[in-house]
């Protein structure tokens, strides 16, 4: 396999002695995905008062060095001699070292940088530009502190593309992240009330999302929605998409029996197929398109795009005991619950039933924000409520639609509930992260489906 990194670049970008050690193939912070050839990052589990880690731990990763060298990792990069014989590089702090790396992974690019943020979908537009440019996509949402440096030290010096996906959850977040990233084209694709818990205002969030143009290069280029674009001050150039009149890349038009949409782009109408289907996703479309645009692309390069680019979780539809799963379990905010809701409305056949877990980081508006839902739960056929946020929600149904609130889903019984399906019927699955996905969930239900 070609060598991601030689060890004397490796040193260099980590301000070490130049020495001969072995080619490195990949990057690897976790001992139990490493692949023979990777080097070994030793990270704590807590990265201290600099970052805002969702879950720190007080794991150690010197404990799984041996793990590493047992899948026959090239090397590691550690704070500590190891003394186990493998060739290391040593440095005080080993999240400084893998930021040292995605600096330097950076600055030997030639190709050009997409940097993608937004409060929903940010890792479905990443792949599907990673599909209209032909070129890798890091798997899953590495938007952290360090997803970020992670994906830029996996990127190979002769990529013609890359495309990095950016999160916050906190205040000043993603503007060291964008200084990172140094990106040619910055994507805002939405702000929603999300992780609101955490900002003084929407408008404060707001401003952290646009603050991804402090690290656009010279002559960059943000892309963001038709709504975001008036009264903004910067010296780059802007792209916009939208519905409204004065949208570069405007969305004319959705049918969402055949999942395609109508956008228009200068004098140009195209007519595009929505992986996933959706609304929301017709909009992520144009947002992709409007990126092709600002790379000076052919936006037709995103005008048949498959179904599967969309990620696990996001709305993913699964056969099982011949009911529909709608697997929507990987987060969800006011907007994006409403929107998935609307959709599972206009299933055209079989009953409809939605699994709803809370949405969390809302802060006081909590409680609003999961009553209004129960308007966008008419003509279901019943709605199973999840966790303390979502009592609001399960008290403003009518009766017939209570199938019970739970305030973990642990509480759940899963057989019980299954009883209630029959084959034909749709079922809606969605919650934020920690309250479905991270429990492994729909797993459950797929195999207890299974078995039935």
């Amino acid at each position: 396999m070609e060598a991601l990194w030689r060890w004397p670049e490796l040193c260099a970008a980590l301000a070490l002695d130049e020495v001969d050690g072995p080619d490195v193939t990949g990057i690897s912070i976790d001992s139990r995905t490493l692949t023979a050839g990777d080097l070994f990052i030793a990270l704590s589990g807590d990265p201290g008062p600099r970052f805002n880690a969702a879950s720190a731990t007080n794991r150690d990763g010197h404990a799984y060095v041996p793990s590493a060298l047992t899948r026959d990792a090239a090397g590691l990069l550690v704070s500590h001699p190891t003394r186990t014989g493998a060739p290391e590089l040593l440095v005080g702090d080993t999240l400084d070292g893998l930021w040292a790396l995605g600096r330097a992974g950076r600055a030997r690019l030639n190709g050009r940088v997409v940097a993608v943020t937004g409060s929903s979908g940010k890792t479905t537009v990443k792949a599907f530009l990673a599909a209209a440019l032909d070129c890798p996509a890091a798997q899953g949402s590495l938007n952290n502190f360090w997803g970020v440096p992670l994906t830029l030290a996996r990127t190979p010096a002769g990529s013609a593309w890359a495309i990095c996906e950016i999160g916050t959850n906190h205040p000043g977040e993603i503007a060291p992240l964008a200084e990172l990233v140094q990106p040619d084209v910055a994507l805002v694709l939405n702000v929603l009330p999300a992780h609101l818990e955490f900002f003084d205002s929407f408008d404060a969030l707001r401003g952290e999302k646009l603050s991804i143009t402090r690290g656009l290069r010279p002559g960059g280029t943000l892309v963001l929605p038709d709504d975001l674009s008036e009264d903004l001050d910067g010296d780059f150039e802007r792209v916009c998409f939208g519905r409204s009149a004065r949208a570069d890349v405007r969305l004319v038009q959705y049918a969402g029996a055949t999942h395609e949409a109508t956008l228009e782009i200068g004098a140009n109408t195209f007519t595009a197929r929505v992986p996933g289907g959706g609304e929301h996703r017709a909009l992520s479309l144009a947002a992709t398109m409007a990126c092709l645009v600002a790379l000076g692309r052919d936006p037709s390069l995103a005008s048949d795009l498959a179904d599967a680019l969309v990620p696990p979780g996001r709305g993913t539809r699964l056969d099982a005991g011949g009911l529909i799963l709608i697997d929507d379990s990987y987060n969800a905010n006011p907007v994006s619950m409403r929107a998935a809701l609307e959709e599972l409305a206009a299933e055209p056949q079989g009953r409809r039933f939605a699994l709803l877990g809370e949405m969390l980081e809302l802060g006081d508006g909590s409680a609003d924000y999961h009553a209004e839902l129960g308007e966008a739960c008419a003509g279901l056929d019943g709605v199973l409520c999840v966790g303390e946020a979502m009592r609001a929600l399960h008290g403003d149904l009518p009766s017939s639609q209570q199938l019970g609130w739970h305030a973990s889903v642990a509480e759940v019984d899963l057989d019980a509930l299954l009883e209630r399906f029959a084959p034909g019927d749709r079922v809606l699955i969605k919650g934020s992260n920690r309250v479905f996905w991270a429990q492994g969930f729909v797993t459950r239900v797929v195999e207890a489906l299974q078995k039935r």
